[in-house]
C-alpha cells in the first residue's frame, strides 16, 4: 500500500513538473506564432493524444474491475428488448448527450482561460504567470459561496494572504497593475469555472473522454478566432513545433492522463497540495530555461501565495 501511494504521489510531482515547466514552453511559442494559433493547434494534438489514452484507461478499468460478467448485462439488455422496455437506450443516449454538452462546455471555457492566460504571458514573466494561475485554488472556494457550499475560515485566510502575496508579486511601484498580470488573473477567474464545470459533470461522464472533447471543441473556436484575427503561416507553426509539441502532448494529452490514474485513491487535499507545486516548478523554470529572475518583492509575494495556497487547502474541522 505505501509503494502504491508512493506511486501515485511520483506521478502527481511529475504532473506538476510537466504542468510547470508547460508556461516556459507557453512563452518560448509565442516568439513564432500568436495566442489564438498557439492554443488552436496545441488543443487539436491534447486531443488527439487523449484518444489512445481513452482506450488504455479503459483496459487499465477492465483489469481492475471484479464485478459481475458481460454476459448478465447482455441477458439484461435482451430482456428488456423482449419486453419492450427500452429504459437501457434512454440512459446511454442521455449518458451521450450529458458527456457532448460538458465536453462543449468545459471547451468553451477552457478557450476563454487559455486565451488569457496565452496572451497574459506575452507580458509578463513564467514565474508569476504561474503563481497567479495557481490563485483558482483559492478563487474555486469562493466561487463555490454562490452554490450555497460553505467557504471555511482557512479559505478566508488565505484569501487575505493571497491578497497581499498578489500585490507584492504584481503591483508595481507606481500602484499600477501590469496588463499582462491582469490578464493572467482574470484566466485563473476562468480556470476556476472549468474546475466547477468539471466537478459537475466529471461525476457523471467518462472524465477523459470529456477532456478529448474539450480539447477539440477549444481547438474548433481557438482555430476560427485564429482565421479572424491571425494570419496563421504554416511556417511558423513548424518553427515552434517543439513548444507547441510540448504543451500538446505533454502538458494536455500526458499530464492530464497522470492526473487521473496518480488521483486514485488518493486523498484529495494531499493530491492538490502535491500538484500545486506547479506555481513553484514554473518561477523555477522560468529562472534556469528563460533566465526571468524575480525581484525580492516579487520573492516574497510569491511565497505568500504559495503559503495561501496551502492554507486554504488544509482540512477544515468538521462543523468549521
Amino acid at each position: 500500500m505505501k509503494k502504491l501511494k508512493l506511486r501515485q504521489s511520483l506521478l502527481l510531482l511529475l504532473t506538476a513538473v510537466i504542468w510547470g515547466v508547460a508556461f516556459v514552453a507557453q512563452s518560448a511559442g509565442m516568439e513564432y506564432v500568436g495566442p489564438f494559433t498557439f492554443n488552436a493547434v496545441r488543443s487539436v494534438i491534447g486531443g488527439i493524444v487523449l484518444i489512445p489514452c481513452i482506450f488504455i484507461l479503459r483496459k487499465i478499468n477492465t483489469a481492475e474491475e471484479t464485478g459481475k460478467p458481460d454476459r448478465q448485462n447482455s441477458d439484461v439488455n435482451y430482456s428488456d428488448e423482449a419486453t419492450g422496455d427500452n429504459s437501457g437506450i434512454k440512459d446511454a443516449n442521455k449518458s451521450r448527450s450529458l458527456l457532448l454538452t460538458g465536453g462543449v462546455i468545459c471547451g468553451i471555457i477552457l478557450c476563454v482561460a487559455s486565451t488569457l492566460q496565452q496572451v497574459g504571458i506575452k507580458y509578463t514573466t513564467v514565474g508569476k504567470a504561474g503563481f497567479v494561475t495557481a490563485l483558482y485554488i483559492i478563487i474555486v472556494p469562493i466561487l463555490s459561496i454562490f452554490l450555497h457550499k460553505k467557504a471555511g475560515f482557512k479559505v478566508w485566510l488565505g484569501v487575505v494572504i493571497a491578497v497581499i502575496g498578489f500585490y507584492l508579486l504584481c503591483i508595481s511601484e507606481n500602484l499600477v497593475l501590469e496588463v499582462g498580470d491582469l490578464l493572467v488573473l482574470l484566466c485563473a477567474f476562468g480556470f476556476s469555472l472549468h474546475i466547477m464545470a468539471v466537478d459537475y459533470f466529471a461525476p457523471k461522464v467518462d472524465g477523459v473522454k470529456m477532456s478529448c472533447i474539450q480539447f477539440f471543441v477549444c481547438g474548433l473556436l481557438c482555430s476560427v478566432l485564429m482565421f479572424l484575427f491571425e494570419s496563421p503561416d504554416t511556417g511558423l507553426i513548424l518553427a515552434a513545433w517543439k513548444p507547441i509539441l510540448y504543451a500538446g502532448v505533454l502538458s494536455c494529452g500526458v499530464a492530464y492522463t497522470l492526473q487521473i490514474i496518480g488521483q486514485r485513491g488518493m486523498n484529495p487535499t494531499i493530491a492538490s497540495l502535491i500538484m500545486s507545486l506547479e506555481s513553484v516548478i514554473s518561477a523555477l523554470a522560468g529562472w534556469v530555461i528563460l533566465n526571468q529572475r524575480l525581484s525580492l518583492k516579487e520573492m516574497c509575494g510569491c511565497a505568500l501565495v504559495f503559503a495561501a495556497i496551502i492554507i486554504a487547502q488544509l482540512p477544515q474541522k468538521k462543523g468549521a
